[in-house]
C-alpha cells in the first residue's frame, strides 16, 4: 500500500493566493521528506473559495524543482476542456523536469460550471475525453501521426519532447460512476476514485466490479490499480478528530453545494448525476 496527499487549493476571501500556493508547496515538499508516495493536484476552474488550481501540470511542474523523491500526480486533467495535442506536450515535458514522476490522471469531469466557462457541452464530455486521451496516448507514442476525429483533427504532427517514462507515464482515470469503473476496468487502466463523492458501499461494490473486469480481460496486475481520496484528521482522541474538522468539513460540501448552484450552471441540473449529488449535498449532514 502507499501513501499521499492530495490538494484542492480552496482560498478564502482574506487568504492571499501567493500564501496559499506557498503553504501548499511547503506541505508537499515536507510530504517529500516523510517518504510519501505522491501528492496528487486537481484542476478545477471559476470558484476560488472551492480551488485556485486550474494549472496543475503548471504548478507540478514548480513542485518537481522543489521535490526529489515524491510522485506528482495529477487528479485529474479535464480532457474534455482542452486541446489534447496541447496537454499531451505539456505533460511530457512535465515528465522530463520531474525525471519521470508523473502521475498522469485524467477524467471527463462533473461539474457543470467548468463546461459553462469553457463552452463545451457536458454531454459530449464522454465521447470528447475518450478521443483527447487516443490522441494523448498517439503523440506519446509514435514518432509522428494523422488523426481524424470528430472533435478533433490533426495531420502528420510530430509531438516532442516524448515522456521520460516508457512506454508513457501510468494513466490513472477518475472514477466517480458505474459506468466509468466499468469503462477503466475494460480498458486496464488504473483508477482514482474519493470515499467524499462515492458512497463507501457503492464504492465497494463498484471496485469489485472493476477487478473482475481487469481480470476478464488478462490485465496485467501491480498491486496500485486502485488510488482512493480518503478524508484524514489525527488528533489525540477519537472525540477530538470528530469534534475538530467539522466546521471545515461541513464548510466544504455547503461550498461544493454553490458551486453546483451557480447561475451558469442550472440547465444542467436537470442531468440525473448532478441532479443526484445536488440532492446529497442538500441533506448533508455531519
Amino acid at each position: 500500500m502507499q501513501f499521499g496527499t492530495f490538494y484542492q487549493l480552496p482560498c478564502a476571501t482574506d487568504q492571499s493566493p501567493l500564501q496559499r500556493y506557498e503553504d501548499t508547496f511547503m506541505q508537499i515538499q515536507h510530504a517529500d521528506s516523510l517518504g510519501l508516495d505522491v501528492a496528487w493536484l486537481a484542476e478545477l476552474h471559476f470558484f476560488p473559495t472551492f480551488s485556485i488550481m486550474p494549472s496543475p501540470l503548471l504548478v507540478a511542474s514548480a513542485l518537481a524543482q522543489r521535490t526529489r523523491r515524491i510522485r506528482l500526480g495529477i487528479a485529474v486533467n479535464l480532457l474534455p476542456l482542452h486541446n489534447p495535442l496541447r496537454n499531451a506536450e505539456d505533460a511530457a515535458t512535465l515528465d522530463i523536469l520531474s525525471n519521470g514522476r508523473l502521475e498522469y490522471g485524467v477524467g471527463r469531469g462533473a461539474i457543470p460550471l467548468h463546461f459553462a466557462g469553457y463552452n463545451v457541452a457536458l454531454e459530449e464530455s464522454r465521447e470528447r475525453f475518450l478521443e483527447a486521451l487516443d490522441v494523448v496516448l498517439l503523440a506519446w507514442t509514435t514518432d509522428s501521426f494523422t488523426h481524424e476525429g470528430k472533435y478533433y483533427q490533426y495531420r502528420d504532427v510530430q509531438v516532442v519532447p516524448k515522456p521520460l517514462q516508457k512506454p508513457h507515464p501510468p494513466i490513472r482515470m477518475a472514477c466517480n460512476s458505474a459506468e466509468s469503473f466499468q469503462l477503466a476496468g475494460e480498458r486496464g487502466w488504473r483508477i482514482f476514485s474519493s470515499s467524499v463523492i462515492v458512497p463507501v458501499q457503492r464504492l465497494q461494490h463498484d471496485i469489485t466490479t472493476y477487478n473482475i473486469l481487469l481480470s476478464e480481460h488478462g490485465t496485467p496486475r501491480g498491486g496500485d490499480e486502485v488510488a482512493l481520496m480518503v478524508p484524514i484528521y489525527v488528533a489525540p482522541s477519537m472525540s477530538r478528530a470528530r469534534e475538530h474538522p467539522e466546521a471545515s468539513i461541513m464548510h466544504y460540501f455547503r461550498t461544493l453545494r454553490d458551486m453546483y448552484n451557480t447561475r451558469q450552471v442550472q440547465e444542467h441540473a436537470r442531468l440525473p448525476r448532478t441532479q443526484e449529488l445536488l440532492e446529497r449535498l442538500e441533506n448533508m449532514t455531519y
